[in-house]
């Protein structure tokens, strides 16, 4: 890897770090730029896939308190979510690199979409109070499904993750948002680790924007009290528009 990539690398995951903080959709940043350095969609996805973990790590440590009286939640979603992160990766093996090439600008608009529409789904699940603790076959058929979508592409998993939650279950959105953030853990950890083993990773780039967006992720904190969600939000959908204009035309 040149110095200019590193750096340019190092830069999308410090940025994209700051962004998950504040608002989310930070690999709408990282994946673009690994492919603007040279690697293919393929490798430029699953190389995104490991960097982006150390990130869900400190999330669900930061919500730990909130998992308090989930138990019965926690188990059945996450023993799905694990099965779909792997057959996340399990698709990817089996996706030659032109059919995944095609459908990526897609997969990049559809990460826009569900970032754009991250304010209905909180005020829809803010006004939730009840409790509902029992995952049902609904729920855990579709947070294996959500696994599915981390493995195979990891952008807005934490949306996609927070709107399915709210669709089964009748909860506080602190509490909503601390399952989601011990969810995504699970489908980023078997994604990371199906990758790690069975996919040619590239380490090096893993590990530079997994480090610079740990560091952006404290930046994020502040920034989130000084800008705007929506502007946030709003800045990241546009971005991500263009890359998957780019990435159509490319």
């Amino acid at each position: 890897m040149s110095l200019g990539a590193a750096v340019l690398l190092a830069v999308a995951g410090f940025v994209a770090g700051a962004l998950n903080a504040a608002a989310g959709g930070g690999s709408l940043i990282t994946f673009p730029a690994l492919i603007a350095v040279g690697y293919s969609p393929l490798i430029a996805n699953v190389t995104n896939n490991v960097a982006v973990f150390p990130g869900y790590v400190t999330g669900a440590i930061g919500y730990r308190a909130g998992l308090r009286g989930q138990g019965r939640r926690v188990l059945p979603l996450a023993l799905a979510s694990a099965v779909g992160g792997l057959a996340g990766v399990a698709l990817i093996l089996a996706s030659s690199e032109s059919a995944f090439e095609g459908i990526v600008p897609f997969l990049v608009l559809a990460a826009c979409a569900l970032l754009a529409l991250q304010p209905v789904i909180g005020r829809r699940l803010g006004k939730r109070s009840g409790l509902r603790e029992r995952p049902g076959p609904g729920a855990i058929g579709g947070m294996a499904l959500a696994g599915v979508y981390g493995g195979y592409f990891s952008a807005a998993l934490g949306v996609a993750v927070l709107a399915l939650l709210g669709l089964f279950f009748e909860d506080t959105l602190q509490r909503l948002n601390a399952l989601k953030a011990a969810l995504q853990l699970v489908i980023g950890g078997a994604a990371a680790l199906g990758f790690a083993l069975l996919t040619p990773v590239d380490w090096t780039a893993a590990a530079v924007i997994g480090a610079a967006s740990l560091a952006g992720g404290r930046v994020g904190a502040r920034l989130a009290q000084r800008v705007s969600d929506r502007a946030l939000r709003g800045g990241i959908v546009a971005y991500g528009v263009l890359a998957a204009l780019w990435l159509f035309l490319r």
